[in-house]
């Protein structure tokens, strides 16, 4: 699904102000429902990585710099996940031989790095998750109140924010920013290669800025591409491919978590010989397409997957390293 644009005008305009009383209405729930005790708590930290809106904010790169640095400090990290766009609802470690169907792109991204639990309910999934590791790393799970967090950090993208404020339908956010703040220890801000800053929300919180970095395993300065992506922002990726020094001569924005069907596969196949284009993707949109028909397939081994990674400041992982001892 694409976010209405309204979504990131200040104030929203006559859209935002015709769903305000709907976004009020799900602002109201969502807040008591984060208010509710916890139905579980583990043995070992539960540090979470949220984010305050719908959509990418770059939570899940986030989470897998935080569990490197963790790891660097002795820890033993496993992931907990919903595993969006997957059909399994766990709890089940994430094996080589599940695909994007069964537990979604971000739980396959996060499963290369360290053992990785899916679990639609993370209460349940949380103690089979403490089985693999001594730090539970929670991928999104902000707003569920199911399993108890020792630390929780909300993230938010450097260039867009909060958006208009309000509350889904009427804006980006899952809950009022206030009913966030108050169960969060730091704002994480994400930062790339576009050069546009919103105005960051005013809290107490201490605010720790993050980098996202990308690289290529290929040169691509001086080559023309086709970018294709089905990410929260496709505008970040995009700037990201232009920050290497390619010419982007095709753009194909697809919806967040978006299958890319093989009717567009063959089309971006197709384009890119006519043109003679390099086609470019994100890691995640590769991890959906090698699950897809035998355009998909072709299009996963033909693209060119940037690496992105997340530079966090020591100070970040110092203060939660901190709340995990303390827990």
């Amino acid at each position: 699904m694409k976010a209405p644009a309204f979504w990131w005008r200040p104030g929203g305009g006559p859209g935002a102000a015709l769903l305000a009383p709907a976004g009020w209405l799900v602002g109201r729930i969502a807040a008591k429902r984060m208010a509710r005790p916890p139905r579980a708590r583990l043995a070992i930290p539960v540090v979470c990585i949220g984010n305050p809106t719908v959509g990418g904010a770059g939570k899940t790169l986030v989470a897998i710099a935080l569990a490197e640095a963790l790891a660097a400090r002795g820890a033993r990290p496993v992931f907990l996940t919903r595993g969006y766009g997957g059909k399994l609802e766990g709890p089940v470690r994430v094996e080589p031989g599940h695909g994007a169907g069964d537990v979604g792109d971000g739980a396959l991204l996060l499963a290369d790095r360290f053992p990785t639990i899916v679990a639609a309910d993370r209460a349940v999934g949380g103690p089979l998750a403490a089985r693999f590791g001594d730090v539970v790393v929670m991928d999104d799970g902000f707003q569920n109140p199911g399993l108890a967090k020792d630390v929780a950090l909300l993230v938010v993208d450097a260039v867009v924010g909060l958006g208009n404020g309000r509350v889904t339908p009427a804006g980006p956010l899952r809950a009022p920013f206030a009913a966030h703040a108050a169960r969060a220890e730091a704002l994480v801000v994400v930062e790339g290669d576009e050069a546009a800053r919103a105005t960051l929300p005013a809290t107490a919180l201490p605010v720790h800025r993050v980098r996202l970095v990308a690289s290529a395993p290929v040169p691509l300065e001086g080559r023309r591409v086709a970018a294709f992506a089905g990410i929260g922002r496709p505008s970040k990726f995009f700037a990201s491919v232009a920050a290497l020094g390619a010419t982007i001569a095709l753009r194909r924005a697809f919806g967040d978590h978006e299958a890319i069907g093989e009717g567009d596969a063959r089309q971006l196949l197709e384009r890119a010989r006519a043109e003679g284009l390099a086609l470019v993707t994100t890691a995640k949109d590769r991890k959906r397409l090698m699950a897809g028909g035998p355009a998909a397939r072709e299009l996963a081994d033909t693209a060119i997957a940037l690496a992105v990674r997340a530079e966090l400041p020591d100070a970040l992982v110092a203060l939660v390293a901190e709340r995990m001892r303390r827990a």
